[in-house]
């Protein structure tokens, strides 16, 4: 612990400078606006279309269990992230390739070459996401990690908003796809400026590994937490409910540039938009999960996203999908943000690996139903459809974690003001 307080300040420093570049890496190549736009230069599919966001997040969710058991074992968790994350970064450069040989390679090899190169990198976020959280929730001590997460995706989100006005200028100026080409390639060049500072942090060595000889199997484990912690279990149920309920966010951009005729330069502002919000949202939420409820802002988020459904099931014109967004940038942070401590504390550090794993892995299914759901309705009966099914949905969410939820509470302490 005095090693972690020691270190505290430089490893701060270091994750926010990840977070950063990785940010402005993700405004340029945005799995919710820029990567489906350019499938969508190549296929008419609402399916495939919507599968962009649900592979990446799918990818992310489903490794993470199997890679648990491997980390718990390991007293430094650091050499196995960075020994992975080259599965998530690299595949960016190869979606540059692909955009710039469109005219090249033709359109269905060009369509079955980004679907292949998504895949890789969902399935590299996925082998990154367990160590990279159980780092985080070393060299960040618990009682402010909610806080600080929520200050690392602040401005990860505001240099996300300038790479998405740039990548909107690229797109609204650069014929054909080579636009989405010098965007992807710039995003590949600030995702391994992340990378290298990622591996600078320093991270002390576990006392509490788990000697392989010692160790009951992975299955055996998760049997023990499901029978003991019935909370947790509830927990997983809302959040698998939860990321249903969200399934309409990947059709917004497309559904207000086909049917409402936002313009392209307007995606890209509608983008910044999000990520703005995102970056207000990650400060605030984050401390008020710290100083408040988790699960109170957990369920603000699902709320959030009912409303933005309904919200854009209703609206007339492009005018209210800035409203829309700046909710869906609320519950996308309750979400994604919130869950990271509240998983870190539901077990033991020695166990911390497979509860992260199991509370990513098992809503896997569920984002992988939802383009699929929400793909279906918008191709045989309406995209308004896909938005309305979703608030329902995300309505079912709100009722179980504010009924059946109970959410464990670290010790606080205030986060140090002199270290922000």
């Amino acid at each position: 612990m005095q090693s972690t307080q020691s270190n505290l300040k430089y490893n701060i420093v270091v994750n926010l400078l990840d977070g950063g570049f990785f940010g402005l890496a993700i405004g340029l190549a945005s799995f919710t606006t820029f990567l489906p736009l350019f499938v969508a230069t190549m296929t008419n599919s609402a399916i495939l279309i919507g599968l962009v966001p649900a592979i990446h997040n799918m990818g992310w969710l489903l490794p993470q269990l199997f890679m648990s058991k491997n980390i718990s074992r390991r007293p430094l968790v650091k050499p196995v992230l960075l020994a992975y994350i080259i599965h998530e970064r690299l595949p960016f450069l190869g979606l540059a390739a692909v955009a710039f040989l469109v005219p090249i390679i033709g359109t269905p090899a060009a369509l079955v070459l980004t679907f292949l190169f998504l895949i890789w990198q969902g399935i590299g976020a996925g082998l990154t996401a367990n160590p990279w959280q159980n780092l985080i929730g070393k060299v960040i001590p618990a009682d402010y990690l909610a806080t600080f997460l929520g200050l690392q995706a602040a401005l990860s989100n505001l240099l996300s908003s300038g790479g998405a006005i740039l990548a909107g200028y690229l797109l609204e100026e650069t014929p054909g796809t080579n636009g989405f080409g010098i965007s992807f390639l710039l995003a590949s060049l600030f995702m391994f400026s992340s990378w290298f500072f990622l591996g600078r942090n320093r991270e002390s060595p576990s006392a509490h590994a788990i000697d392989a000889n010692q160790e009951i199997s992975l299955w055996q484990t998760i049997r023990v937490i499901f029978e003991q912690n019935r909370p947790f279990v509830w927990f997983l149920l809302a959040r698998g409910l939860y990321c249903l309920g969200m399934m309409a966010f990947a059709y917004y951009i497309v559904y207000a540039v086909r049917e409402l005729n936002l313009s392209e330069l307007e995606a890209g502002v509608m983008t910044s938009v999000l990520l703005i919000t995102q970056m207000v949202a990650n400060i605030l939420l984050g401390r008020l999960a710290d100083k408040w409820s988790r699960k109170g802002v957990i369920e603000l988020g699902a709320v959030a996203s009912v409303a933005s459904c309904l919200l854009a099931w209703w609206a007339p014109n492009t005018g209210w999908f800035y409203l829309v967004t700046v909710l869906e940038g609320i519950a996308i942070i309750a979400f994604w943000t919130i869950s990271i401590p509240i998983l870190l504390e539901f077990g033991p550090e020695n166990q911390r690996p497979t509860y992260v794993g199991l509370g990513n892995t098992l809503v896997a299914p569920f984002a992988l139903l939802s383009p699929f759901l929400g793909g279906w309705l918008a191709d045989n009966v309406s995209y308004p459809m896909t938005f309305l099914v979703s608030a329902v949905l995300g309505l079912v969410a709100v009722l179980v974690l504010h009924f059946q939820v109970e959410v464990p509470r670290p010790f606080k302490e205030p986060f140090p003001v002199e270290i922000v």
